[in-house]
């Protein structure tokens, strides 16, 4: 499996294409990047984090940096203590949802935000042209260890005007929260309880042996959610390895979806803030995120600007446009008032309130949303070949949709959308379809589909 190198970061299978060789290499440019100034280092809990983050904060140290090391953490901690430290940079040790024998290195600037396009082309070139500068015996690094940024990034998300924590306590929630046994299980059920809640806690022993596979995602969910309906709890809630990813369960034991995390934090924010002003409120998600977020947009007079995948391509726009709520439809929630970053840990605050305001629960909560059908697949593909099946769609269904090419092809029509890009993660052709309905959703990936059949 080659190493995954792309604006997510560094990912591969460890002793495979993720070497040492690779992490003191990567790990020695991002110093220069840095300008060998202060950098935060921080891990999901994977079993291969430990060796890992070791190889990195004595690489930094070697090149004269000066470490800040959390420990394990999730990544949006690890951007909150860059920005809160005035940092350099940071690197996450993570291979997010990817399966336990992938581990890699995720790069933050000293804004607190991953590399852009720009960033990473910099420290591309000195991976290329660098052979690494280290310093002399009496001029290594310092080596700080801080583990509290976990309880001030609990303390960020508890203080949100948005929220009061006396009315969620009030409602003591019952939560099945599974964190995969990885970062989240440092700080989700800690939250959970500060809120009142009685929390059910499923993998959340820190040990980075996964139980099932990571991505939190229907069909890798089915146990959570009979434990969910067995405990009668009010809703389960489960989380990605690095915890910048929110899943949730209804109290029925069915997938709320996590396009619908992302959706339901807007209207609650637009809701929150709504009558500021005369100008537009604006909001921010990827190309690749359900309608339902222009749906509700317009319900409050919002303005909806769609970007890239990619949580810095997210990012970066709604810093631009200074928007006050934005993500991806993967469960990606973005709250600037927190951190212009994916965040579970704010996701979870705000569902919380949301579920106090409505006084109802988490099933009705969903069918007051829009109702779409959407359909994530994936494939491997020749990626010599994909270049000019994208045309010829681009060809076919031009005049007939709405063309974007900005990553990979959108295909926009009246009650449907399909979108064909590589992964940033993973070596394959991902195609997400949305419709009215499942069976036009799945047509549409079909129809797609054999296009590169017939290659």
């Amino acid at each position: 499996m080659p190493l995954m190198v792309s604006i997510s970061g560094v990912r591969g299978i460890v002793g495979d294409s993720l070497t040492p060789d690779v992490i003191v290499k990567y790990t020695s440019a991002f110093a220069e990047f840095s300008r060998f100034g202060r950098i935060v280092v921080g891990r999901d809990g994977r079993q291969t984090g430990g060796f890992l983050s070791d190889l990195v904060v004595s690489t930094l140290m070697a090149t004269g940096s000066d470490v800040v090391e959390l420990g394990i953490a999730p990544t949006p901690t690890i951007g909150i203590a860059v920005e809160q430290l005035h940092a350099d940079g940071g690197i996450a040790i993570t291979a997010s949802h990817n399966p336990i024998e992938w581990n890699g290195l995720k790069f933050i600037g000293k804004s607190g935000l991953f590399l852009n396009t720009k960033e990473n082309k910099i420290l591309s070139s000195i991976v290329k042209e660098s052979s690494g500068t280290y310093v002399r015996w009496n001029e290594i690094g310092r080596h700080l260890i801080d583990e509290s940024f976990i309880r001030q990034h609990i303390d960020m998300v508890m203080s949100l005007p948005f929220l009061s924590v006396p009315s969620i306590r009030q409602r003591h929630f019952k939560v099945v929260a599974d964190c995969i046994n990885a970062a989240g299980g440092v700080i989700v059920p800690k939250l959970l309880r500060e809120f009142g809640c009685e929390v059910v806690e499923v993998n959340c022993d820190v040990s980075g042996v996964f139980t099932r596979l990571p991505e939190p995602v229907p069909s890798n969910l089915g146990a959570l959610s009979q434990r969910v309906r067995e405990e009668h709890a009010d809703l389960g809630i489960v989380v990605d390895p690095d915890v910048d990813r929110l899943v949730l369960i209804t109290e029925q034991g069915e997938p709320f979806g996590e396009e619908y995390t992302v959706t339901s934090a807007i209207k609650f924010i637009l809701a929150k803030t709504q009558g500021n002003g005369t100008v537009p409120q604006q909001v921010v998600v990827n190309l690749s995120t359900t309608r339902a977020v222009e749906d509700v947009a317009e319900e409050f007079g919002a303005n909806v600007i769609r970007t890239p995948v990619g949580e810095i391509n997210v990012s970066s726009k709604m810093k631009e446009v200074r928007a006050i709520v934005g993500g991806e439809g993967s469960g990606g929630v973005i709250l600037p008032a927190v951190h212009y970053g994916r965040d579970a840990i704010v996701g979870i605050g705000l569902i919380l309130q949301l579920l106090v305001d409505s006084g109802g629960t988490m099933s009705e909560l969903r069918s007051h949303l829009p109702s779409y059908s959407i359909i994530k697949s994936n494939f491997p593909v020749d990626y010599a070949l994909v270049d000019g099946v994208l045309q010829g769609l681009q060809s076919q269904y031009a005049g007939k949709s709405r063309i974007n090419t900005e990553d990979g092809l959108k295909i926009d029509f009246d009650r449907s959308w399909v979108h064909l890009r590589l992964s940033n993660t993973e070596p394959i052709l991902r195609v997400i379809a949305e419709a009215r309905t499942k069976e036009e959703a799945e047509s549409l990936v079909k129809e797609i589909q054999n296009h590169f059949h017939m290659r």
